[in-house]
């Protein structure tokens, strides 16, 4: 075999060995990067009758989702995720509206919160002693 063949074979191989790997799934596309910027924040929202979660039938099911936009089947969700914006979060920490007038009938409504707040996971329940108790809680996140 003449020099320049015995060269050319050389250099097929070696570029063979070297490009080789660069091609199939190591030239597939890199990964996606995120859809979105904000960290998720979704939840779905349920009222029922009674003092556990655990034993309560859901009456009522809402989704929110807060980011990157207000959305969801919750009927004022752009309220309730300022809402909650503006108690980071904190379920517990939604204020009771003042001057706002409740009978005393102990009917117990149990609310549960389960999802997503801002990459964190959400899961809460509360028992008030009536529906008119779970409305004056905040002004939007409990009235669905």
């Amino acid at each position: 075999m003449p020099n320049t063949a015995r060269w050319a074979a050389t250099l097929t191989l070696t570029a063979t060995a070297v490009c080789g790997p660069l091609t199939g799934s190591a030239l597939a596309a890199p990964t996606a990067a995120p859809a979105t910027l904000y960290a998720p924040s979704a939840l779905v929202l349920t009222v029922g009758h009674g003092q556990q979660a655990a034993t309560s039938t859901p009456e009522r099911a809402v989704t929110l989702n807060c980011a990157p936009t207000a959305s969801g089947s919750h009927p004022d969700a752009p309220d309730a995720c300022a809402e909650l914006r503006a108690v980071g979060g904190d379920l517990d920490a939604l204020s009771y509206q003042e001057g706002v007038m409740c009978t005393k009938l102990y009917s117990p409504v149990v609310v549960t919160v389960q999802g997503v707040w801002q990459g964190k996971r959400v899961d809460y329940q509360r028992t008030f002693a009536n529906e008119c108790v779970k409305n004056s809680y905040g002004t939007a996140v409990f009235e669905f």
